[in-house]
């Protein structure tokens, strides 16, 4: 029986030009989603999945990220002082103990197999997860949870899988399906960004794993994929040669692609949505700007 999984990785080195000229100043993942970083929605969803050590795989110009996760004593006392104690509940909730989280450095933008292989020396000879703070997942049980719960059923690879369409399929890894179970998929290949119209499947793979210490060894080899980067589906597909068998989990729940700014504006309005001090509020201005719109035709 392999050991649960309570590590997990965060690469967030990316330079999230996408959202210039915002992050220029401000890194990508602490960008607000209602009122909440971008980065605190994978931290609650690992949490809720029993996850106890984050590490984080940065480069320069991060220093706000770790910063947001760090004890704010003086805002911590001015609420104090203020009686505002639901606030400094929030607040302390974003705090991290000492030793919960790790910040490596990725000196070069060489792909996401590259970022993860950063933090070989934490992980060791464990299984853990792999979370992509781009996608955002709303599940009534987290996303990472039900990956977690089938590793331990499988006790191999896992990654989350969703449809996409046929012309979609060029920007994702690609599923090489071997056995459809339903909500899980044994696989036979991987296919990182597959040319158009020769995708295996249309069965994607997002920002969630669950892999076995066989992975880094893989990425140990630092063959470079698609686009000349290292690529985390090459290392995952690797260890099947290892006999590790890869699943793909279609997870229940809504992902939201959070790395575009159309994904990052609907999955604004989805969480306001859900929010009873917000939603009446949201939901009158949408009536009346389609309403407006339609007048307008």
């Amino acid at each position: 029986m392999r050991s649960k999984v309570t590590k997990a990785i965060f690469p967030v080195a990316g330079m999230g030009t996408r959202f210039l000229p915002a992050t220029k100043s401000v890194p990508k993942e602490i960008m607000t989603l209602v009122d909440r970083p971008l980065v605190q929605y994978a931290i609650d969803e690992a949490r809720a999945a029993g996850i106890k050590e984050f590490i984080f795989v940065t480069s320069r110009g991060k220093g706000a990220l770790e910063d947001y996760f760090d004890n704010a004593p003086q805002l911590e006392q001015e609420l104090r002082k203020k009686g505002k104690s639901e606030l400094l509940e929030i607040l302390k909730s974003t705090n991290m103990d000492s030793g919960e989280i790790a910040y490596i450095r990725q000196h070069k933008p060489l792909g996401l197999g590259h970022a993860v292989w950063c933090a070989r020396r934490l992980i060791g000879n464990e299984p853990f997860a792999v979370m992509l703070p781009d996608d955002v997942i709303a599940a009534e049980k987290p996303c990472l949870q039900q990956m977690i719960e089938q590793f331990e059923e499988t006790q191999g690879n896992i990654v989350a899988a969703m449809e996409v369409p046929d012309d979609k399929a060029s920007s994702y890894g690609i599923l090489d399906i071997k056995d459809d179970m339903g909500s899980v998929v044994s696989t036979k290949g991987m296919v990182e960004k597959p040319a158009a119209g020769t995708a295996p499947s249309n069965l994607a793979v997002i920002g969630r794993y669950v892999l076995t210490p066989t992975v880094l060894k893989m990425l140990n080899k630092k063959k470079p994929g698609a686009g000349g980067e290292i690529q985390l589906t090459d290392a995952i597909d690797d260890a099947r040669d290892e006999g590790e068998e890869v699943y793909g989990l279609r997870f229940r729940g809504q992902r939201f692609d959070c790395g575009s700014k159309a994904g990052f504006l609907q999955a604004t309005v989805s969480f306001a949505l859900d929010r009873p001090d917000l939603r009446d509020d949201l939901q009158n201005f949408l009536y009346d700007i389609v309403n407006a719109s339609k007048a307008a035709q």
